[in-house]
């Protein structure tokens, strides 16, 4: 069993895990201290984005972490990837594809002053294609189980999160490495375009443009369609 996860909030429905997770850190809890709900309101994705599921079908979690590692974006997103299985992929910085369609969605927030940090996922656990909003269903994927996986779907999470969370720096490069879904890719991004050439140590997406090379530390980028020939 993992040492994270207690204690433990469940909510029948929040606004947002991640929003109550923060405000948890604020009044003192403790490293591991976990939020669930069966329901968001206004779960927060990257970009501003909202991230929803039909009550009691999808995971919606978030985790308080003391003294966050540094590589700690790449931790979560390898860790998700290894619960979801083999073809799992993971687009820089965090969200997890199978086949191409985004399956799990990661975000990270915190106060690096405070040395705490909250990681928000929501993980599509038993959601069915006609679940998503008709704009979502050729990019959303979903595991396709039962309700009644989200519970131990939940414990392998917690136990893949201790141990990439506790891993060397050069164990989550390597792994993120062998699961990295731009690798090679076309991309674009509010600042240009170029081809994805991996991360450096320090986490950030190398991108070979026509300029030379550069990375990028955060933000949102996109995979170019192939235009076939």
């Amino acid at each position: 069993m993992s040492g994270l996860g207690s204690p433990r909030l469940h909510l029948r429905r929040t606004d947002s895990t991640n929003e109550r997770a923060r405000e948890l850190a604020a009044l003192g809890a403790p490293h591991g201290t976990l939020v669930t709900a069966s329901r968001q309101t206004a779960g927060r994705g990257r970009q501003g984005r909202s991230w929803v599921a039909p009550d009691g079908r999808g995971l919606l979690c978030s985790l308080l972490l003391r003294d966050p590692p540094r590589l700690l974006p790449l931790a979560a997103g390898v860790a998700v990837a290894s619960v979801v299985g083999v073809p799992a992929l993971v687009k820089w910085p965090n969200d997890v594809l199978v086949d191409g369609r985004k399956v799990a969605g990661i975000l990270v927030e915190g106060r690096p002053q405070e040395r705490w940090a909250v990681v928000g996922i929501g993980l599509n656990v038993a959601l069915q294609p006609e679940d998503f909003p008709p704009e979502l269903r050729e990019t959303a994927g979903t595991l396709g189980q039962g309700p009644e996986a989200i519970e131990p779907t939940l414990e392998r999470l917690l136990e893949a999160l201790e141990h990439w969370i506790t891993a060397s720096p050069e164990d989550v490069l390597e792994a993120f490495r062998t699961r990295d879904a731009l690798l090679g890719r076309a991309i674009r991004w509010a600042g240009g375009e170029g081809r994805a050439a991996g991360v450096d140590p320090e986490g950030r997406l190398m991108v070979q443009t026509r300029q030379g090379r550069m990375t990028l530390e955060a933000g949102e980028v996109h995979l170019v369609p192939s235009t076939g020939t």
